[in-house]
């Protein structure tokens, strides 16, 4: 009987976790079914990748990887105009849905349209107003890529971790073996919405149980490049462009993420690693991707998946185009394990997420910390909710 009433208390639980990441009023009986399948993992159908043993918790933090490729001191990918590009898979727009408390979000990444695109396991493209925003809640197994590109987010952990970043900046934060926190929007004089860019990277299966960690990166600190005689802007976030590195250890996983804006008339052959998996979001105008007379328009607000194979990515803005295109071009190493994932746990078995469900409900093994917290962003949203 005890162990029914134990079983009961974590089901609640985790109700409350996942009805707060799908935005729910009501849990549906589907979920609740879900829940319960968590205690008899035989049951419970997986989506995976490639199989992977349960993940050993190491006693230290692992080095971090020192150059994206960990390729010798000033050597970088170049391109040519006879580089071999990358063909598209496929292009989609990314539809806009409720997230979290009041945000709005256009999610390409982590949908039907595109998911286990390994390292990567979502992409938002958020706008939170005042009185919106991610309360507290919990993270295991994954790194999160923060880029704010208009407006202040405030942020807040349970081992007294805080700050705020502003208009290009970002924050890399490392769940590891556990975490909660809360992301609220600033006030802004004008009242705009605070939008941004927030990307789900899986960890290694050997670095899941990591010390949670932030890094952030200022706006003032990201280099940029300037190609095609100043048609092309290119802000090097993370990786490399046309000679130009990005400052390093922003995350544990190997990912460039550019930022690009080509003017009317510009063009540019962006070199990225092969075998790597790669995708393009548009956040403003539209641009023309692959070789001419077999390109691509791509327009606002849609994702563009490019094939594994070929030594670049070809970019351009038609000369007679009103206005400039801005995108994002993200690549990453692909991870060779499997992924299971419920919510905010990303792990690579069915028993580690329901270890990771146990252990936030009774604040143990990492989640310590976790017990009797509450941030005070998240009460200042509370509050205003009353």
């Amino acid at each position: 009987m005890k162990t029914l009433t134990f079983l009961a208390s974590i089901i609640i639980g985790l109700c409350s976790i996942i009805a707060f990441r799908q935005n729910l009023s009501n849990l549906t009986s589907s979920t609740v079914s879900q829940l319960l399948q968590l205690i008899n993992p035989e049951t419970t159908t997986a989506t995976t990748t490639t199989t992977a043993q349960a993940t050993p918790k190491p006693t230290t933090t692992p080095n971090l990887f020192t150059h994206p490729l960990d390729l010798p001191p000033g050597t970088h990918l170049t391109a040519t105009t006879m580089s071999i590009s990358r063909t598209i898979r496929k292009v989609f727009l990314a539809l806009e849905q409720a997230e979290g408390a009041g945000a709005r979000v256009r999610r390409s990444v982590g949908t039907p349209s595109l998911r286990n695109f390994s390292p990567f396991l979502m992409l938002d493209h958020f706008s939170i107003k005042p009185g919106a925003g991610f309360p507290d809640h919990p993270h295991r197994g994954q790194e999160t890529i923060t880029y704010l590109l208009h407006g202040g987010v405030d942020h807040e952990d349970f081992a007294g971790n805080r700050g705020t970043i502003n208009s290009g900046d970002l924050q890399f934060m490392t769940a590891g073996r556990g975490i909660v926190h809360a992301e609220m929007p600033r006030q802004n004089a004008d009242g705009s919405a605070n939008v941004g860019l927030q990307l789900w990277v899986d960890l290694p299966k050997e670095l899941k149980m990591v010390e949670p960690r932030y890094r952030d990166l200022r706006a003032s600190e990201i280099p940029k490049v300037e190609v095609d005689e100043g048609r092309v802007t290119i802000k090097v976030i993370s990786g490399q462009s046309h000679g130009i590195d990005s400052v390093k250890d922003l995350a544990y996983t190997p990912v460039w993420i550019l930022d690009i804006e080509v003017r009317p008339g510009g063009k540019v052959v962006q070199p990225l690693p092969e075998g790597w998996n790669a995708f393009g979001y548009v956040l403003e105008g539209a641009a023309l991707f692959g070789e001419k007379g077999n390109q691509t328009l791509v327009e606002q607000y849609h994702n563009v998946v490019f094939e594994p194979q070929g030594e670049a990515v070809k970019i351009e803005v038609d000369e007679g185009a009103e206005k400039a295109a801005r995108l994002v071009l993200i690549a990453g190493t692909p991870l060779d394990q499997k992924v299971v994932q419920h919510g905010p746990f990303v792990l690579n078995s069915q028993e580690q997420v329901y270890q990771a469900f146990m252990d936030y409900q009774t604040h143990t093994n990492g989640f310590e910390r976790a017990k009797n917290w509450e941030s005070e962003i998240g009460k200042t949203f509370a509050e205003g909710r009353h």
